[in-house]
């Protein structure tokens, strides 16, 4: 069983860090997305991103903040800390694929008010900074230490997105089309209605056989 614990404000030294690293995906834009109702065609729509300054659909910036805040809140001080507050610089896009490593460290102490300034960075898989600044917290004085909450998966309904994957089985198996019809009402009269030579000859021997059936003796 998996746990969180903090550190309180005395066990945290100067110049002590914590990291997390993440890897974003296109599912972490969409859910980003509908948590927050920021539907930027520059994070869900690839076709407006191609011609956008950065070429591909790029994450949301907060979405690297939102890490930020995973640091604090879970483990570096962890629960028990108050957030104060945060500033943010965006330095460069975070694109899909892209694994990011948040650093936090503690870089000032103010015992009088048991808070704590910490320098915050993201930096991508090439070393380089996406995000950097500094964020503010009242650490906890108290020990915490709690099982860790199991959350739940999330799947999306996405038919757009299974119609693709199914046409895309359906290609690769290279399957000779089939003849179909679809028709509504089905009664005899309205199928008769349709010219002849445009249903396959099956199609016209049920309609004849039907309509047959419906001759007075």
């Amino acid at each position: 069983m998996e746990h969180i614990e903090n550190r309180t404000f005395d066990e945290i030294k100067i110049g002590d860090t914590a990291t997390l690293e993440r890897t974003l995906t296109e599912q972490d834009i969409k859910l980003f997305a509908v948590m927050s109702g920021d539907i930027n065609p520059a994070h869900v729509d690839p076709e407006y991103a191609m011609s956008s300054r950065f070429r591909e659909v790029i994450g949301h910036g907060m979405w690297s903040g939102a890490l930020i805040s995973t640091v604090l809140g879970t483990e570096f001080p962890g629960p028990g800390t108050i957030y104060l507050g945060q500033n943010l610089r965006f330095r460069r896009p975070v694109k899909v694929g892209d694994t990011i490593t948040v650093k936090v460290t503690a870089k000032e102490k103010d015992a009088a008010k048991g808070r704590i300034a910490l320098d915050t960075e993201c930096l991508n898989q090439d070393g380089e900074v996406v995000v950097s600044g500094t964020a503010d917290v009242i650490a906890p004085t108290e020990k915490v230490r709690r099982v860790r909450i199991e959350l739940p998966e999330v799947r999306f309904d996405d038919k757009e997105a299974r119609f693709r994957e199914v046409m895309g089985r359906v290609n690769a198996r290279k399957l000779a089309p089939v003849a179909t019809a679809i028709a509504h009402p089905a009664d005899p009269e309205s199928l008769a209605g349709i010219p002849e030579n445009q249903w396959p000859a099956k199609v016209s021997e049920i309609i004849k056989a039907e309509s047959g059936k419906n001759q007075p003796p």
